[in-house]
């Protein structure tokens, strides 16, 4: 979805001229990149696969006139996050966009214990030091953007991906308090809680979704909610989902979820 020209105008005064993407070599990541290319800012694409994440580059610098940085990471590794912001400190960065994460699904007893750290780290831990690093910065110079890939299973439990939407419930609770801590400083804050969307995700958490939205569904949305709201869930079928959950109690959105992920998963081999 094409941007007025006046949006893009105002939104790289405001926020430009360079954003950092985690996880842009896929996905969500991808696409808010492409949109943030299209917009008129300068880009630094950071993932792990160095391959995507350069050719990435290329099609947008030839494609889109601006001017990009690639920092290969993986951000599972503490060392490889202070990697990512050190590479970065010379650069006039005004949008932090936290999009890097991945999911697991199963019953919690069932699954990896190393993978379950991993998601973690990056859901969560990753996500906060690097949110606290730009946090500072741009509290310092009163100006900038943090968009955090919160979830629709962050805002209750899940069974059969209780840890993932655990992560998600820990992104959603620190976007909305950096929303207000960081608002008086000229700092907004979005979290983006998105529906099922197709991509990396449901192939690495082993599920199958049949209805999701596609990564360009929910990324104009949430570029367009920046600065105007503490949460944002983009795409019609997050709406759908989310209206339709609106008015039930908590435990009955345990349960519905619980069919949700359960029809998601029901191909996994199951433990006695």
């Amino acid at each position: 979805m094409a941007f007025s020209k006046n949006f893009n105008t105002q939104f790289v005064a405001k926020y430009g001229p360079w954003a950092l993407v985690t996880g842009a070599s896929s996905g969500i990541g991808e696409a808010l990149s492409t949109h943030l290319a299209i917009i008129g800012m300068n880009v630094v694409l950071s993932g792990r696969n160095k391959e995507k994440l350069w050719s990435l580059s290329d099609a947008l610098e030839e494609e889109h006139g601006i001017i990009t940085e690639v920092v290969v990471a993986d951000i599972a590794s503490t060392p490889e996050v202070y990697k990512v912001v050190e590479e970065v400190k010379h650069i006039p960065i005004g949008l932090f966009i936290a999009s890097a994460g991945f999911g697991t699904s199963g019953h919690f007893k069932d699954t990896n214990l190393e993978k379950e750290m991993g998601m973690l780290k990056v859901n969560s831990l990753a996500l906060m030091m690097m949110t606290h690093y730009f946090a500072r910065k741009f509290a310092e110079q009163k100006r900038g953007g943090i968009i955090l890939m919160s979830s629709i299973v962050g805002f209750q439990g899940v069974p059969n991906a209780a840890h993932y939407s655990a992560t998600k419930a820990y992104v959603q609770s620190l976007g909305e308090g950096l929303y207000h801590e960081l608002k008086p400083f000229g700092v907004d804050v979005l979290a983006a809680a998105p529906g099922p969307v197709r991509s990396g995700f449901g192939q690495v958490a082993d599920l199958k979704m049949d209805n999701a939205l596609k990564p360009d569904d929910v990324a104009s949305a949430i570029l367009k909610a920046l600065g105007k709201k503490h949460t944002v869930f983009p795409g019609l079928l997050t709406k759908i989902l989310v209206s339709g959950l609106r008015t039930v109690p908590r435990w009955g959105k345990i349960h519905i979820m619980s069919k949700v992920m359960g029809g998601m998963t029901k191909h996994q081999k199951t433990y006695a």
